[in-house]
């Protein structure tokens, strides 16, 4: 008598529905792989390219920090800090149009008409931030006729802590004074004459433009104020 064993195996059809499945999940795994990595590329080239852009577009300071002492009432304080600043690099160029002037008249700084500036100085104190302090600005050495800091230019920048009384020897009582009010545009020093600079104080001026990094200086007040002082 013969005995017939049940056999059961893959037939050919099967197994090629496993090998195109087990293809197919390879095909997936291998495209969102090679998509993580070429998101994750653009990415870092764009990561790139706005460090590259900021860079290109960033200022630096040359030279010393100037403050320069008036006379509120007859409390001594610093009222206007001068720096100079160039392009970091040889890239695109910075808009210093000022939202103010001087000119050595009745009261200074003289608010710009209509002027659309782009770049913005803040100040800061243990006492106060202004988010937008009157400055101006002067050209040294070479330089053209617009507002534009580029290559090989340098700017001397004022920043208007307090209003100079013009009519006033600088070292006489009230030859300084602090802004009764913001401008037009929100614009506005010190206001408070209980929060002036004194003696040993810190404070942090940034230089805002429109694109590019910040450019910060901060300094400390020494300990006897004159009438010019370099603070390093």
């Amino acid at each position: 008598m013969f005995t017939h064993k049940s056999e059961k195996g893959i037939t050919g059809l099967e197994t090629a529905i496993i090998l195109i499945a087990f293809v197919v999940v390879a095909s997936v795994f291998a495209f969102t792989v090679l998509s993580t990595g070429i998101f994750a590329s653009e990415r870092s080239k764009e990561t790139v390219f706005a460090g590259l852009q900021e860079a290109k577009s960033s200022i630096e300071p040359r030279g010393s920090v100037i403050a320069y002492k008036g006379k509120v009432g007859s409390t001594e304080t610093i009222y206007k800090v001068v720096f100079v600043v160039s392009n970091a690099v040889s890239g695109e160029s910075v808009d210093l149009t000022p939202p103010y002037t001087a000119n050595g008249a009745a009261t200074d700084p003289d608010v710009g008409s209509n002027v659309e500036y782009k770049t913005v100085i803040s100040y800061t104190d243990s006492n106060q931030y202004l988010s937008d302090v009157p400055w101006s600005v002067d050209w040294v050495g070479n330089a053209n006729s617009d507002s534009l800091l580029e290559n090989g230019e340098k700017a001397e920048i004022t920043v208007w802590l307090l209003e100079r009384i013009t009519g006033t020897a600088i070292t006489a009582d009230d030859s300084v004074g602090t802004y009764a009010s913001a401008d037009s545009n929100g614009s506005t020093g010190i206001a408070d004459g209980g929060t002036l600079i004194s003696t040993n104080d810190q404070f942090t001026i940034e230089v805002k433009p429109e694109s590019g990094a910040v450019l910060t200086v901060q300094r400390t007040a020494p300990s006897r104020l004159d009438t010019v002082m370099d603070l390093k």
